[in-house]
C-alpha cells in the first residue's frame, strides 16, 4: 500500500491546481482505501475543497474511472462527482492521479446508527432508481470487466455467456480467500458453487453493474427528498446481467443489515419500486433461484477485502467475522440443489 505525504498533495495542486494560497488534507473515511484524500485550498481569501485520488500500485482499472464519472453523467441524471482533473501521466513525481470536485454528504454507512425506517426507505428507493436509470440507459454487447483503452471504455476478456463469466469471476473470489480468516470455507464455497451455477442464465443484456456499490460508496443528506448526494468509487465496473446487482443490492442495503422479515419485506417494495420506475423488471421463479447464488458471489467478495475493511483486531472485526460466517451458512443452505 503506497503513502501519500503532504508534498505529493502539493505536487498535484502545483501541477493541476490554482495559484492557492494554503492547503490542508486528510485521508477519506469510511472506505478501504488509502489513495484517495480530501483536499481543502485557499484560493483569493476562498476556501475550496476537491478530492485527489491516486492510482493504487499494480492497479490496471484505475483510468477507467474518471472516463466511466464522465460517460454515466452523459447518459443519464445519477449524481457522481465531476471530474476536475485526470492525469494519467504527471509530470510531476507522483502516481497517476484525478481530481474530482467535493459532493455534499456523509457516508451512508457512518449514518447508519441515526437512520429510522423512513430514511432507510428514501435511501433503498434511491438506489432502484439509480440501478434503474442505469439498466435502461448503458448496455454493452458483450460480459467482463471494463477497461479503458485508447482513450475507449472496452470489455477485459469479454465473454458471450453470462454463467460462463460469472462463474469465473466467483471462482476468482473463492481463490482470493486463501490470505483470509475464512480460507478453511473454501472448499465449500467451491463445491456450493459447482452445485448451483446451473441456474444462472447464460443469456441477457450485458448492463453496466457497478461492482463496489456498497453503503461506503454513497454519500447521502438524509434531510434531502432524494438523499443520495453522490455514488462513488467507479473503477471495479462490469457488464454484467442486472439480476446480478439486483440480487447485490438486497444483500448489501437489507438482508446484511435487517433480522425483520416484514422490514426486510418492506425495504425488498421500495428497491424495486424505485428500480421499475426507470426500467421493467419481473422478480419472476428464474430470479428468486438465482438469487442466493448472486449473494454468495457478493459475500465472498466482501470476505477477500476483509483484512482492509477490518484493519484494527477489535471488537468490531470479531463481530464482522462472526456476521459473514453466519452469512455464508445461510446463504449456502439457501442455494438452489
Amino acid at each position: 500500500m503506497q503513502t501519500t505525504s503532504a508534498a505529493d498533495i502539493e505536487a498535484v495542486l502545483e501541477e493541476s491546481g490554482p495559484d492557492y494560497e494554503e492547503f490542508s488534507f486528510e485521508s477519506a473515511s469510511g472506505g478501504t482505501r488509502a489513495d484517495v484524500y480530501m483536499v481543502s485550498l485557499v484560493y483569493q481569501g476562498t476556501e475550496y475543497e476537491v478530492v485527489v485520488k491516486f492510482k493504487p500500485e499494480g492497479d490496471d482499472r484505475f483510468a477507467v474511472e474518471p472516463k466511466l464519472h464522465e460517460y454515466v453523467a452523459q447518459r443519464t441524471d445519477v449524481p457522481v462527482p465531476r471530474i476536475l482533473v485526470f492525469k494519467a501521466e504527471p509530470e510531476r513525481s507522483v502516481p497517476p492521479y484525478f481530481v474530482t470536485e467535493r459532493v455534499r454528504g456523509d457516508n451512508l454507512a457512518e449514518q447508519f446508527g441515526r437512520m429510522d425506517h423512513d430514511d432507510w426507505e428514501l435511501v433503498i428507493q434511491q438506489v432502484g432508481e439509480i440501478l434503474g436509470e442505469i439498466h435502461s440507459e448503458i448496455a454493452f454487447e458483450a460480459f467482463g470487466r471494463l477497461m479503458l483503452y485508447d482513450d475507449r471504455i472496452t470489455i477485459r476478456n469479454w465473454r458471450g455467456n453470462w454463467r460462463d463469466y460469472f462463474g469465473d469471476l466467483t471462482r476468482s473470489h473463492v481463490d482470493r480467500l486463501d490470505d483470509t480468516p475464512f480460507a478453511r470455507v473454501q472448499s465449500r464455497a467451491a463445491d456450493a458453487l459447482d452445485e448451483s451455477l446451473s441456474v444462472v442464465p447464460t443469456d441477457g443484456i450485458p448492463r453496466l453493474v457497478h461492482d463496489d456499490l456498497q453503503p461506503t460508496n454513497l454519500l447521502c443528506l438524509l434531510d434531502e427528498p432524494a438523499p443520495v448526494s453522490a455514488v462513488l468509487d467507479w473503477q471495479d465496473t462490469l457488464a454484467a446481467h442486472e439480476d446480478y446487482q439486483l440480487a447485490q443490492a438486497e444483500f448489501l442495503y437489507i438482508d446484511s443489515t435487517f433480522d425483520n422479515p416484514a422490514v426486510r419485506d418492506r425495504l425488498r417494495e421500495a428497491l424495486f419500486e424505485g428500480y421499475q420506475s426507470y426500467h421493467d423488471f419481473d422478480r419472476d421463479d428464474a430470479y428468486e433461484r438465482a438469487k442466493p447464488v448472486y449473494q454468495l458471489s457478493t459475500l465472498l467478495w466482501r470476505m477477500t477485502g476483509f483484512e482492509d475493511a477490518f484493519a484494527e483486531d477489535d471488537l468490531g472485526r470479531a463481530r464482522a467475522e462472526f456476521q459473514y460466517r453466519q452469512q455464508f451458512d445461510r446463504l449456502v443452505d439457501e442455494l438452489p440443489r
